[in-house]
């Protein structure tokens, strides 16, 4: 039997596109492990899915400074050590990672077990783990063509992310048995990420009073980021994270408002739900998610609000020039050629075992 590591986590969005492969490589007759942190978001997600999950130690290299500096680097030795004896052990056939910086121990210790690791790149621009991580990879999957400049002529390849299947079945009927709103009225669904976002959570609520007036709210706002005053308010329902039931919000939301996280703008456009993206900001990212956005808008998938031009009257204004013209952004994701995302990186996982 073939044998394939998983890696990846910190976040869902370096969890999701491996969990989407999992079906098809099932299918494909491998044995599936998964290499992620003990305690990340990663390893519930994983073992809900029964895969054999392996915690290493694990630590993440900053550009900015911080007492965690002086630690992390022993974290990510530690965690180096540990990912050599599971592939020592495991004895893989090939390594797919998805990023983070739990991966980048596992990348490594791959390539000096000479096993094939393939990564995947969602962002324009590779981030510092990917980039760690290339020199070690056979091959570099990413999801914009603007990507390809940036990443080893030979090693990239255009693939798009995995999006899970059950995304493309959810049922609105079952969104509104869950939620309890209401129906034929148009409905916002708000993803701050899976770690929710202060900002978007602020603007949303901010102006809630004028939004309810024309839509309903189904309002994801992250891990500990609920608010109890808002609890009885009509057509409005919050939660902290969403897993089973986000394929029927996903159907029934006329309008999604969402981060710029690379996975879940391609998962909006895979549905083609027309959309806001509001990118995380210069202040507190790389900037991946504005360049991920700006490629969206430039290509007519979504409109984009910067932070720093986030206010009630902007965000109002984007709700109803997006929702007045969602037809427009429809066709536009609609005629995409981003398609069989999961074929290509499979064909690419059967070639590396070969």
């Amino acid at each position: 039997m073939k044998r394939i590591i998983l890696t990846g986590g910190g976040t869902a969005g370096h969890v999701t596109p491996n969990i989407a492969l999992i079906p098809r490589l099932k299918e494909e007759g491998y044995d599936i492990h998964y290499i992620g942190s003990y305690t990340g978001i990663e390893k519930k997600l994983i073992e809900d899915l029964k895969i054999p999950y392996h915690g290493i130690a694990s630590g993440k290299l900053r550009r900015y400074i911080s007492l965690k500096n002086l630690s992390d680097p022993f974290r990510v030795i530690k965690g180096y050590g540990e990912a050599s004896r599971l592939i020592k052990s495991l004895k893989p056939d090939v390594v797919f990672s998805k990023g983070g910086f739990v991966a980048v121990p596992v990348v490594v210790a791959a390539k000096n077990h000479k096993v094939p690791a393939i990564i995947h790149e969602s962002d324009m621009t590779p981030g510092l783990a990917n980039k760690i991580c290339i020199p070690a990879a056979v091959k570099v999957c990413c999801n914009f063509p603007e990507a390809m400049n940036h990443l080893p002529e030979g090693k990239a390849i255009l693939t798009g992310t995995p999006i899970r299947e059950e995304l493309f079945h959810g049922d609105p009927l079952e969104a509104l048995k869950f939620t309890k709103l209401q129906a034929g009225k148009p409905t916002i669904l708000v993803i701050g990420g899976s770690t929710g976002s202060v900002r978007v959570n602020e603007a949303v609520r901010g102006c809630l009073d004028e939004l309810l007036k024309d839509y309903q709210i189904i309002h994801l706002c992250g891990k500990d980021k609920l608010d109890s005053s808002y609890n009885d308010r009509e057509g409005y329902v919050q939660y902290e994270y969403i897993k089973k039931e986000l394929s029927s919000m996903l159907a029934l939301a006329d309008l999604v408002i969402s981060r710029a996280g690379a996975n879940a703008i391609c998962e909006i456009q895979a549905l083609a739900k027309p959309n806001i993206l509001i990118p995380l900001g210069l202040d507190a990212s790389r900037g991946d998610q504005i360049l991920n956005a700006e490629s969206f808008e430039k290509q007519g998938f979504s409109y984009v609000l910067k932070e720093e031009n986030l206010t009630r009257e902007s965000l109002l204004a984007a709700v109803d020039q997006v929702y007045n013209n969602r037809a427009e952004y429809k066709k536009a994701m609609e005629a995409s050629p981003m398609t069989d995302s999961i074929e290509k990186i499979i064909s690419l996982i059967n070639k590396a075992c070969k």
